[in-house]
């Protein structure tokens, strides 16, 4: 306990960065799976066109829909990576 006391001005800033850098990661993760999760979504709307389960006129809506999702994914990670 005091060998954990007399360390910390050593030990804290360590596991601060350790902290920031697993919060970045957990970030970066949750914007993966989005662009993922959008582009599941993108291939199921046109394998659903393609069986003829929907229309042209809703695929053509739903996928301008998800690709701007995908675009302003894509344009967000870029701005974080450009602030870091």
């Amino acid at each position: 306990m005091f060998l954990d006391l007399l360390l910390t001005p050593v030990t804290a800033p360590i596991s601060g960065m350790n902290w920031i850098a697993e919060k970045i990661l957990e970030r970066a993760d949750a914007e993966l799976d989005d662009k993922e999760n959008l582009s599941k979504r993108l291939l199921a709307l046109q394998l659903a066109f393609d069986m003829g389960d929907i229309s042209e006129e809703d695929f053509e809506a739903q996928e301008e829909e998800l690709l701007l999702a995908i675009q302003a994914a894509e344009d967000a990670a870029r701005a974080a990576a450009e602030e870091d």
